[in-house]
């Protein structure tokens, strides 16, 4: 009876071992499930994580490619306007010089008075509005002769040493406009 007793306790604890290693078999099986679906998991969220930075650099890459459109447009926008102005004041120009030279002719004519006075009256609001829009008239007389604002029509023998390579005298006034120059003053340089 202790052999029969001895035996029972040997199946059950066979029993017992055997339903252990089944149940260690079926633990080791979810446990390596739950790991392949965690690396699966995490390979899901590399490639979610991997497609949003791809999105994300494609957003900042249009943002700033449009953002660089909006500025060349409004630059561009700018230089047709400043374009468009200096073509309008230089075709005033000639209407300038007209004034000025209206302006000498009638000074050396008796009883011109009132024809002087109006023409100077235009001359100052036609120069005031210009210089607004940046207008500057290019100071030549008595200053060296620079390729930069002056255009030499005429070189004349220079009265004094010092006249030499210095403007004598102005032939046409020459204006920048918004510091480039738009008309070179045509000058008398001393030789």
């Amino acid at each position: 009876m202790a052999e029969h007793k001895e035996n029972k306790k040997s199946e059950n604890f066979e029993k017992k071992f055997k339903e252990a290693e089944k149940a260690l078999e079926k633990a080791e099986k979810s446990l390596q499930e739950a790991q392949k679906a965690q690396e699966e998991a995490e390979k899901a969220k590399e490639e979610a994580l991997s497609k949003a930075e791809a999105n994300k650099n494609d957003y900042l890459r249009l943002m700033a490619e449009f953002d660089t459109f909006r500025r060349r447009s409004a630059e561009e926008k700018l230089e047709l306007t400043k374009s468009a102005s200096a073509d309008t004041i230089k075709g005033l120009l000639p209407v300038l010089d007209d004034c000025e030279i209206a302006l000498k002719q009638l000074s050396d004519i008796e009883g011109s008075e009132d024809a002087v006075e109006g023409i100077s009256l235009i001359l100052n609001k036609l120069t005031s509005y210009l210089k607004t829009k940046g207008l500057e008239k290019i100071e030549a007389k008595g200053k060296d002769f620079d390729t930069e604002f002056h255009e030499a029509v005429t070189m004349f023998p220079a009265p004094s040493e010092d006249l030499k390579g210095k403007v004598i005298d102005v032939a046409q006034n020459g204006y920048t406009l918004g510091g480039k120059v738009l008309r070179y003053a045509k000058v008398i340089v001393g030789a």
